[in-house]
């Protein structure tokens, strides 16, 4: 493969234009406004000129949060992102209402009927029935509050031995064998965390009033109600996912009490403490599935190639065009992500690797959402390459599963590969209640807009303790456990953005029991639906996958069925 993807050429943007200020790009936006569309054809190509203006200027704006989040206390970073998140996200949301409100009062409109212009349209329906010009400003606003996050979390850091450290180097120790080490650095963590709880107590009270304030400015009841419809929920409702938080409680808990039941079995321990969570129940030393970030990436490419050779090619074209930044250090920002970059197609991976598991599994996950990102890249619409996060995490979810038979490429010993295939499928075990408890936890955060923060604790731990297990002690550590949910970044940064982990996991699953079956086909089902982008509604996507779009509690224990017996094979 070639070492670059190309670029789309531009066809309406200037080949050499760069973005200086709002006034440099406001006459494209103008022209896309004032222009006269006379057929289908004209409107199509308006539509394609549009998606070529908002490209750029979404490139433009990911690489400034790139920066920003690689770096924190950059002030220049900080800077160029809140330029353009204060001066030309505003202005180019009030254009962007203008665009939508123009395409659908086109008399061609309902010509346009090519795959995939369906979805586009109803979305854009949706964001006219929600648009509000005074809520443009409060966009800024929370924009500017949600960075906030980053900040406060990307200078925490603990010194251990002597060694400052950031919490994820920190939270390697919690797989050490010594339960001491493990406690000392848990206790450490957490007291850390609890240094900032009222601050970002502060930070989400003023999110959740600024919030509220959106869905009221929007004729909604609640900020939920308001998400819903902003992130474009058309093919499930508040009710399923109800019904999701039912299902994970009656079908999941069950099986993560039996696990937890087997560890303190196994760790001989008299009480199961937080702290003994992560370590190898038999005793074994942590697995170390890398030695550096470049090693990771090297060991990522060559399990990719081994899939399928275009896949490790898509890495390699990320690697030599320098897009990638896997490991953790002081002042970068928490968490994970693939960025997509609209314009020139190939998107940016963000991570704090140290050398654990969950990191191996971050970068495999990542790399799915990177697959997906360039095999959508040549549709026609950033619109149709834009996919909801039910499609796009289960892009990455599945690629942690259907990659397991090559892990070997990180586990030669064949008994640290066992280990490694079990501990991931038990932690996926726990995921889906955690999914849970905090999509859960938002539903309840803004059906209550007037909450106080004991109100707040009080009903997270109702919550936390319905889909948690029931064997962990707690004693003597209940301020922190009233204050897990601050570590979610999506509660402050991607409000709602949660339960679709959950719904893209079972998915993931039945990619994988496909992948077992039949390899070649499996593998073809799930490009085949990530390569649809969005152009169809969900379930026809996951449908090209050859699986349900389907949380019901039925499903969902014939799922952990399918777990629970790979487990047992490993076990």
């Amino acid at each position: 493969m070639a070492e670059t993807l190309v670029q789309r050429p531009r066809l309406f943007l200037p080949a050499a234009y760069e973005l200086s200020d709002w006034a440099s790009v406001q006459p494209f936006f103008e022209e896309l406004r004032d222009r006269l569309v006379l057929n289908a054809d004209e409107l199509r190509q308006w539509f394609q000129d549009r998606s070529e203006l908002e490209s750029y200027l979404s490139e433009n704006f990911a690489w400034r949060y790139i920066r920003m989040t690689t770096d924190t206390a950059n002030e220049a970073y900080v800077e160029a992102f809140t330029v353009f998140n204060e001066h030309i996200q505003p202005q180019w949301t009030e254009f962007a209402n203008q665009l939508d409100q123009k395409a659908l009062a086109s008399p061609y409109v309902d010509e346009l009927t090519d795959e995939g212009y369906f979805v586009t349209l109803r979305a854009i329906r949706r964001q006219i029935e929600i648009f509000r010009t005074e809520n443009v400003p409060l966009f800024t606003q929370q924009q500017a509050l949600q960075s906030q996050y980053g900040n406060i979390a990307g200078a925490m850091t603990v010194t251990l031995d002597g060694e400052e450290m950031t919490l994820q180097k920190a939270g390697d120790r919690l797989m050490q064998t010594d339960s001491t080490i493990r406690e000392e650095a848990w206790r450490a963590i957490w007291e850390r965390r609890y240094q900032d709880h009222e601050a970002l107590d502060t930070l989400l009270n003023q999110l959740r009033d600024l919030r509220h304030q959106l869905a009221q400015n929007a004729g909604f009841a609640n900020y939920r109600d308001y998400m819903f419809a902003a992130m474009g929920r058309f093919d499930y409702t508040v009710e399923d996912c109800f019904h999701f938080h039912e299902a994970i409680a009656s079908t999941v808990v069950p099986v993560l009490n039996e696990l937890s039941k087997d560890r303190k079995q196994a760790l001989q321990l008299t009480e199961l403490r937080p702290w003994d969570k992560l370590v190898d129940p038999s005793g074994q030393p942590p697995l170390k599935p890398f030695t550096s970030g470049e090693d990771l990436l090297t060991k990522t490419i060559e399990v990719f190639d081994r899939l399928d050779p275009a896949l490790g090619g898509y890495l390699r074209v990320m690697r030599t065009m320098g897009r990638f930044d896997l490991e953790s250090r002081k002042g970068k920002a928490p968490g994970g992500y693939n960025y997509p970059l609209e314009e020139s197609g190939v998107p940016f991976i963000f991570m704090n690797a140290t050398s654990n598991l969950r990191d191996m599994v971050t970068i495999l996950h990542e790399g799915g959402h990177a697959v997906h990102s360039i095999v959508t890249r040549d549709l026609a619409l950033n619109s149709f390459r834009n996919v909801p996060s039910e499609v796009a995490e289960l892009a990455s979810m599945s690629m942690e599963l259907i990659t397991m038979d090559h892990w070997d490429v990180f586990f030669p010993n064949p008994e640290d590969l066992r280990r490694a295939k079990l501990e991931h499928l038990e932690d996926i075990i726990e995921t889906l209640p955690w999914v849970a408890t905090v999509d859960a936890f938002q539903h309840w955060l803004y059906e209550n807009p007037t909450h106080s923060v004991e109100e707040r604790n009080a009903a997270w731990l109702q919550i936390y303790e319905r889909f948690t297990d029931s064997i962990t002690d707690w004693s003597g550590l209940e301020r922190f456990k009233a204050y897990q949910w601050q570590r979610q970044l999506h509660i402050y940064e991607v409000p709602f953005y949660y339960i679709e982990y959950g719904i893209a996991q079972l998915g993931a699953i039945g990619v994988w029991k496909n992948f077992k079956e039949n390899p070649q086909k499996g593998l073809e089902g799930y490009l085949n639906a990530l390569k649809l982008g969005y152009t169809r509604p969900m379930g026809e996507i996951y449908a090209a996958a050859n699986i349900p779009f389907d949380f019901s509690k039925e499903h969902i224990a014939s799922l952990m069925n399918f777990v629970r017996a790979e487990v047992a094979k490993l076990q």
